[in-house]
């Protein structure tokens, strides 16, 4: 295998790259930037040999935003201007900020619209994104000082589970620090790409990222240096920073008096709970000291503190699993990412799980940045694709409204992206000549059950009659995970089209709940969708045979125009209270019986058509 060399602090080994690309893992807690040259990548330390970027802005009127750690030295006397974990806050709308326990210290704009949060410091209102944009300009000088060379473009990990939203920030927080971004790309599959360059034999993978904020989940297929990820999930809600708030409840619920500390105090209590959670891993008990508050904490009590989190997880690793059709017993091997996955309860709770030892051999902390480094190369022309090919996945289904409130999926999730997938669709009336396109995102059957994404219209299609008009929808997912639609009316070529980009992003547990919530309702929602397209087809026939009896009437003798009237009252009452069986038999029954009628309208027609034409022009024609 390729060896990551250890270069001198402050002094990187890496030296004539063709083009200065980097990686960059933006994270919760901590960020990391690498680079490298000919298959050896190294995480660039700052000048005093720390590669870890606290992910910390302190914002001051009088000087420019201070970055790491000198910012958490200042967050203990100046909380409210000192800014961490803003990652959580990427794509949210301020009254889901606000419900966030870290957040509650903060000043929120007032002014700012829901979908907007941002805070209120001495040196101005700053939001998640600008924030962001300091972390990255903090990284990207130190990648420039070491080499003397502008940055030529970056690859920067976004968890699996961002949305559009959250990704369309993360992009725009790198282009406010002047950043050129070649790719968005999953923290997952960064990591896969650190463990699985040297890899030949066949086998399937498992990356447990739990960071400081989020956590994910992916299952890999790696197949002679070709990564395809099977299926992922994920919480973009759930780190070590629940846990680190978790063992702060505990304290206040053995007798600390956190109500009594200032916001400074409170900060440094869960600085100190931090470093408590990484003591445990050493040591099977420890003493501790708190403003005058003592007590002592043994590994199997803060196991109890973490169980409802590490559940959380294990929950999530069963989903998944059964989404890539694989069992416990095919998975090979388990790839730790984050800082979180140090603790040993972590450890033990996920081997215990799929039954074997996971791979730790990297740090943890760095595994994501080197595998981004690994990938800017490649995208920098400073290696060759041969060695491997990348291939991601789209989390949650994407698709279009269609006539009853029903969904028509168009990519179904965990597709490969990037993807590009088309679906042919007609109108629903005669003469329609405008079609509104309605983006949804979700694995349910109905609009209402999914999440919106966009809306838009399609005019100028031809009036016709229903469903004679074609009309096709392109949807098309890049590799950051950014959709485009396009809808086109195939006979004018008439053309519409949106890109995507969401005003805020999922609430805080969504993305696992419309998981769950499909799974719970698989049954009733086949169910309700069945009856949904009985009803519209019903409701089509209908309309089609009050207006061909009100056009077309002399064709009917009285018995007949009797019993069509009748089978087509019948099938109206169905529509309200019938099941979708018996829609479907009334429907049949009506089609049978307007059969003879339908036969009589088509001869009426041709040979009004054909009026007046000669025989041998038709054969000609």
């Amino acid at each position: 295998m390729a060896l990551l060399q250890i270069s001198e602090p402050g002094k990187p080994s890496i030296a004539g790259a063709k083009k200065l690309a980097v990686g960059i893992d933006l994270g919760t807690t901590n960020s990391l930037i690498s680079s490298g040259y000919n298959g050896v990548v190294e995480i660039l330390p700052d000048k005093l040999g720390s590669e870890l970027l606290p992910s910390v802005v302190y914002y001051n009127s009088d000087s420019a935003p201070v970055v790491g750690r000198p910012a958490q030295t200042k967050a203990k006397r100046d909380p409210k201007n000192t800014v961490s974990s803003v990652k959580r806050l990427l794509g949210r709308s301020k009254s889901e900020a606000v419900k966030i326990a870290q957040f509650k210290q903060y000043i929120f704009d007032s002014n700012r619209d829901d979908s907007s949060p941002a805070f209120i410091t001495d040196a101005g209102i700053k939001d998640p994104t600008q924030v962001s944009s300091d972390i990255l300009a903090k990284l990207a000088s130190r990648a420039s000082q070491s080499f003397g060379a502008p940055i030529e473009g970056a690859v920067i990990t976004v968890p699996a589970y961002f949305n559009d939203a959250q990704r369309q920030q993360t992009k725009q927080a790198a282009k406010l620090a002047g950043l050129k971004v070649f790719r968005l790309l999953n923290e997952p599959t960064a990591a896969a790409l650190a463990y699985g360059l040297d890899r030949n034999e066949e086998e399937n993978v498992v990356v447990y990222d739990l960071g400081g904020g989020t956590f994910d989940v992916s299952i890999l297929s790696l197949r002679k240096g070709i990564f395809e990820v099977l299926a992922t999930g994920g919480d973009t809600s759930l780190g070590g920073d629940d846990i680190d708030h978790a063992i702060c409840a505990w304290m206040g619920s053995s007798g600390l008096k956190i109500d009594e500390l200032n916001l400074a105090e409170q900060s440094e209590l869960v600085s100190y709970a931090n470093s408590v959670k990484h003591q445990l891993s050493v040591d099977e008990c420890i003493d501790l000291e708190f403003k005058g508050w003592r007590a002592s904490l043994n590994r199997n009590e803060f196991a109890d503190i973490c169980r409802p989190f590490v559940q959380k997880t294990i929950n999530t690793c069963r989903r998944v699993l059964r989404d890539s059709s694989l069992s416990v017993k095919d998975i090979d091997n388990i790839v730790m990412v984050g800082g979180s996955t140090r603790s040993l309860v972590i450890r033990e709770a996920v081997e215990k799980y799929f039954e074997k030892s996971p791979l730790t051999r990297i740090d943890p902390d760095k595994v994501v940045a080197v595998g981004a480094g690994i990938q800017a190369e490649v995208l920098a022309g400073n290696k060759t694709t041969e060695d491997f090919l990348l291939l991601d996945v789209s989390p949650l289904s994407l698709g279009i409204e269609t006539m009853g409130e029903l969904v028509e999926k168009i990519i179904p999730r965990n597709t490969t992206i990037p993807v590009a997938k088309a679906q042919d669709f007609t109108t629903f009336k005669d003469g329609q000549s405008v079609m509104t396109i309605h983006v949804v995102q979700g694995e349910r059957e109905l609009v209402s059950d999914c999440r919106s994404l966009a809306k838009f219209e399609l005019k100028g299609i031809p009036k016709m009659v229903a469903g004679a008009a074609k009309v096709r929808v392109k949807f098309q997912v890049d590799a950051d995970g950014l959709l485009s639609v396009m809808a086109e009316e195939l006979s004018t070529q008439k053309k519409a089209e949106i890109q995507v980009k969401p005003s805020f992003g999922l609430d805080s547990n969504m993305v696992e709940e419309i998981l769950e919530a499909s799974y719970q309702n698989a049954n009733l929602d086949m169910d309700v969708r069945s009856l949904k397209e009985s009803q519209l087809d019903a409701r089509q026939l209908i309309e089609s045979i009050s207006s061909a009896m009100e056009s077309d009437r002399e064709l009917l003798n009285d018995t007949e125009e009797s019993r069509l009237s009748a089978a087509k009252n019948n099938l109206s009452k169905l529509l309200e209270s019938g099941t979708a069986l018996q829609i479907r038999e009334a429907t049949e029954e009506l089609n049978r019986i307007s059969s003879e009628f339908a036969n009589r309208r088509m001869d009426l027609h041709m040979a009004n058509a054909l009026k007046g034409e000669k025989i041998d022009k038709i054969e000609n024609d």
